[in-house]
């Protein structure tokens, strides 16, 4: 049996999609369909950039959505088909399409959605996130309370060891410093515009709640395991509402890969552009086998070692 797990923002880059595209006549209709939703270039913007158009939170995120979607179906037309189905936060979009429970066309249009509700959320410069690296996730949540100089709090815990924070500027700030007073490895910002997966994303999530409304969303028909919760859900209320909270709750990934390594499975494949979340469940399950396909290359080596 086998994942196949979904990256999130950060893992965008001017080229992805490109092979497939040039490769697959399904691939190239999803990109026409895309860009005839969105009512740009999706196949220019993700193969040439420019980076900051790119990097644009409400540009990245179904960039990224579509160029998963193409690997997935190089996947598929390769007879390579998932036992189960995850995402790392805007990953999840990629996971549902996938699981038949969000139409590919919907995703697109969500996640430019759910960009520009993120961006427009809270000023620039009054969030921020960092990276902790060397601690224990304990550790890390009695930082967060400790802080009194703002709100901070735990964003996505990745696996051991890499854990991301979330809040107020000067709240996430003092947490640094107090991170690697308490012999944190590595203690850094990061190079986001905007605080995701904490409390400072609850207004956007009621925002955002009411366009899912008027969004057509089916059970699951593979199981889909939640960040928010690391359960495995299928039914279409519930993944609704997991969509809403995910974009203030913190990020399980940890447990998430725990979640499917006892469901018996221990063969991932990262869909799409990429190793972050290869290099995670490595950490997580040292005994996993761990592929990423995001380019013809490294579909023929997935394809070989399957």
């Amino acid at each position: 049996m086998t994942a196949f797990i979904f990256p999130g923002q950060g893992s965008q880059h001017a080229g992805m999609g490109r092979d497939f595209y040039s490769h697959f006549g399904e691939v190239k209709k999803l990109y026409d369909e895309a860009s005839l939703t969105l009512g740009y270039d999706v196949a220019d913007l993700s193969f040439n950039g420019p980076a900051d158009e790119l990097n644009k939170t409400y540009r990245t995120q179904p960039c990224i959505l579509v160029a998963s979607i193409a690997a997935c179906t190089a996947l598929r037309l390769k007879g390579i088909k998932p036992s189960v189905v995850a995402g790392h936060s805007l990953g999840e979009y990629s996971a549902l399409v996938t699981a038949g429970s969000i139409s590919f066309v919907d995703a697109v249009r969500l996640t430019e959605i759910r960009g520009r509700i993120m961006q427009d959320a809270v000023p620039e410069g009054r969030g921020m996130m960092a990276a902790i690296l060397g601690i224990s996730r304990d550790t890390v949540d009695a930082l967060c309370k400790g802080v009194g100089t703002g709100y901070v709090s735990v964003a996505n815990y990745n696996c051991p060891g890499q854990i991301v924070v979330s809040g107020e500027r000067n709240a996430v700030e003092d947490l640094i410093v107090r991170a690697k007073e308490s012999g944190a490895k590595r203690a850094v910002p990061l190079a986001v515009s905007v605080p995701s997966h904490c409390a400072l994303m609850e207004e956007a999530g009621k925002k955002f709640e009411s366009i899912l409304k008027e969004i057509k969303i089916v059970d699951a028909e593979l199981p889909f395991i939640n960040n928010t919760d690391a359960k495995f859900i299928s039914a279409a209320d519930e993944i609704r509402s997991s969509l809403v909270r995910q974009l203030s709750r913190s990020v399980l990934w940890e447990d998430c890969i725990r979640s499917v390594k006892l469901r018996g499975i221990n063969t991932y494949i990262e869909v799409g552009p990429g190793k972050v979340l290869s290099g995670l469940v490595k950490r997580i399950d040292e005994q996993a086998a761990i592929f990423n396909v995001e380019d013809i290359s490294s579909l023929d080596k997935a394809i070989s070692n399957l």
